[in-house]
């Protein structure tokens, strides 16, 4: 059965793709979105770009003349730095000539190739590659939207909704961020807030927040802490006039790791439900396979977005399209593979 997205929510069998805030690779955005939607995908989030966002639009538009149901279109944006907004950079005339380049095996994107740098269109910010250098060349870039730029870059996408990456003590950049987003006066359906037990650096620098024995970081927020959080966004969005869904982003950009990595966003599910404001809750952030089974009967989850896993799932499928000279959706037999591996991420949570 297809479900809408504002029914699905309502159900708790939302689905999001989440093709990466910094995924600016055109081809892979579209059939992404065309082999997703076709599995029953309810939103697919992108990029904050025209030329990404047409590209989904296009993907999504393959899908629906195939019967689908049309999914949202979010454009994903920060209130400030963030890992999802960030670049991998590094010089590869700096590298040496014999170097394994461990950067490459690491990199879930295949942004880093046998030579040469990163390839910024693919690169979507994980930051598995800077620890992988053994010589410390690569380097971490943030790419973030300039104020002027938020209102024009809406009016000109249309999206169905939005995503403020946030983090502790950014309250006054995302009211700045919401400002923006009035002044486009593009409707939304929903505005949906991502956020997870991090420290911002300047709440760290304002905070002096007690540090971990083990990594010598700053421990993560309290359930407590991070529902205050919370509730100040909650304020600010409702004062706006927009309706919130709640991203808990349990452990960013990790769901291509191992399913043991679902319980981090299981858990905050748990910890910050009694705690938290109104609206939709959604698990992100280390989610996959194994999500669904580890969630107990009533948990409050009204859906989940896959990121890393998702696109993971189709990557080789993606590659071989590639070297064919064709869009996946293109080849019947490749796009059918691709259609059943995303149907095991999209149809149990339709089916819930």
């Amino acid at each position: 059965m297809a479900w809408n997205p504002g029914s699905a929510l309502a159900a708790g069998r939302w689905v999001k793709l989440i093709c990466g805030a910094g995924n600016q690779d055109l081809a892979a955005v579209e059939d992404l979105c065309a082999i997703y939607a076709l599995a029953g995908v309810h939103c697919i989030d992108v990029a904050a770009d025209a030329a990404v966002a047409a590209a989904a639009r296009r993907g999504m538009a393959w899908a629906e003349a195939r019967g689908a149901e049309r999914p949202w279109l979010m454009l994903s944006l920060s209130d400030g730095d963030d890992p999802h907004f960030r670049k991998a950079r590094f010089d590869p005339q700096h590298c040496p000539v014999d170097c394994p380049r461990p950067c490459q095996r690491v990199c879930p994107a295949l942004a880093i190739g046998p030579k040469g740098g990163v390839l910024r269109e693919r690169c979507y910010g994980c930051g598995r590659c800077l620890p992988a250098c053994p010589l410390g060349l690569i380097h971490e870039e943030q790419v973030l939207l300039s104020a002027a730029t938020v209102p024009a870059l809406l009016q000109a996408v249309q999206p169905d909704a939005v995503e403020l990456h946030t983090q502790a003590g950014r309250q006054a950049g995302f009211v700045e961020r919401l400002r923006q987003l009035q002044a486009s006066g593009v409707p939304l359906q929903r505005l949906a807030v991502s956020c997870g037990l991090e420290r911002g650096a300047r709440a760290r620098a304002i905070e002096q927040p007690p540090l971990d024995e083990a990594t010598s970081e700053p421990q993560p927020l309290s359930t407590r802490e991070l529902a205050a959080e919370l509730w100040q966004r909650y304020a600010a969005l409702r004062a706006a006039g927009y309706r919130p869904l709640w991203q808990l982003d349990g452990r960013p950009m990790s769901g291509d790791v191992g399913v043991g990595t679902a319980r981090v966003a299981v858990k905050l599910l748990a910890a910050i439900r009694p705690w938290a404001p109104p609206g939709p809750l959604q698990l992100a952030g280390g989610t996959n396979a194994g999500s669904l089974a580890l969630l107990e009967p009533g948990s409050g989850a009204a859906g989940v977005a896959f990121g890393g896993v998702a696109r993971s799932l189709l990557q080789p499928l993606l590659q071989q399209a590639e070297q064919l000279g064709h869009p996946l959706r293109e080849l019947p037999e490749l796009r059918q593979q691709a259609l059943d591996l995303a149907r095991t991420l999209v149809a149990p949570w339709l089916q819930r």
